[in-house]
C-alpha cells in the first residue's frame, strides 16, 4: 500500500490531497478511484483511506480506519553543531528511519557558517521521504539555535538524560548499553566538523552534561549522530523482542 502525508489539521472523514502528494499519486503512481492508500500526519496518526475522486490536481479520499500510535517510552534527540549541507538531507532521512524524536542544529564556535534562524521549509520534505519508506508515523521535531550552547541547554531543561559525544573523552568511557536503555527524553550533543571548542566542552560539563566516547576513532558529525540514534533504536528493538 502506498503511503502519503497530510497535515494533522486537515484530517477528516473526507480529505483531499493536493500539491506534491496529489501529483505523485496522479502522475507518478497513476492511482485510480477505489485504490487504498496509507496516510500519515507525522504526529503518530496512521490511517487507511480509499480514493473516492480525482481531478488533474487533487485526490479526494475517504477514511476507512485510523490508528493513533502512542509516543515511545524513550525519546532520543540529537543536537548537532551546524556544518556543511552536503550530508544534511541524508541525516534527515536516516534519523526518521531510526525513530529520532528531534533533530536540532546549533551555532557552534567551529561552525563554518551561520545556522538559519528558522527551520528551512525543505527539511520536513526530506524527512517525509524517510517516514514513507519505513512507515514511521512520527516525524522528528526540528529546531535551530543561533545562540549556541546556551540555547541548547535552555531548551533541554526538561530532559532526563543529556550526553556529550566528545572526542576529548577517554575511549574507555564509551556510550554504554545501560545509557542507551534509559527512559524519558535523552539528548545527544554532537559538535561540528572540528569538534567542540574548549569553552563549549567546559560549559556543557559545567551544566551537568555527561561526556561520553564512541571509541578510539574520530567520527564525522553525521556518523556520530546516526550511530547514537541507530544504537538507541537497536536497543529498543532488543527490548521489544524480549517482552
Amino acid at each position: 500500500m502506498k503511503t502519503f502525508f497530510l497535515e494533522a489539521d486537515k484530517w477528516d472523514e473526507h480529505c483531499v490531497l493536493e500539491g506534491q502528494e496529489a501529483k505523485h499519486a496522479i502522475k507518478v503512481l497513476r492511482m485510480r478511484t477505489g485504490d487504498s492508500i496509507r496516510l500519515l500526519d507525522g504526529k503518530g496518526r496512521e490511517g487507511t483511506f480509499i480514493i473516492s475522486d480525482m481531478t488533474k490536481h487533487t485526490v479526494s479520499i475517504e477514511k476507512q480506519d485510523v490508528i493513533q500510535h502512542p509516543k515511545p517510552e524513550a525519546e532520543h534527540y540529537v543536537a548537532i553543531g551546524w556544518g556543511k549541507s552536503v550530508r544534511r538531507g541524508w541525516i534527515f532521512e536516516k534519523a526518521v528511519e531510526f525513530g529520532a524524536a528531534g533533530i536540532w542544529f546549533w551555532q557552534a564556535d567551529r561552525s563554518q557558517s551561520k545556522v538559519p534562524v528558522e527551520v528551512k521549509e525543505g527539511w520536513e520534505g526530506q524527512m517525509l521521504a524517510g517516514a514513507k519508506q519505513c512507515n514511521n508515523p512520527w516525524i522528528p521535531e526540528l529546531e535551530t539555535f543561533a545562540d549556541g550552547a546556551k540555547g541548547v541547554m535552555n531548551r533541554a531543561e526538561e530532559f532526563d538524560n543529556i550526553f556529550m559525544l566528545w572526542e576529548g573523552q577517554s575511549p574507555s568511557d564509551v556510550l554504554s548499553s545501560e545509557q542507551l536503555d534509559l527512559s524519558g527524553k535523552t539528548l545527544f550533543i554532537i559538535g561540528p566538523e572540528g569538534g567542540f571548542s574548549d569553552a563549549e566542552a567546559e560549559y556543557f560539563k559545567g551544566q551537568g552534561v555527561q561526556p561520553v566516547s564512541l571509541g578510539k576513532r574520530i567520527l564525522r558529525w553525521e556518523t556520530a549522530a546516526l550511530l547514537c540514534l541507530g544504537l538507541a533504536w537497536w536497543k529498543g528493538e532488543v527490548n521489544n523482542a524480549a517482552r
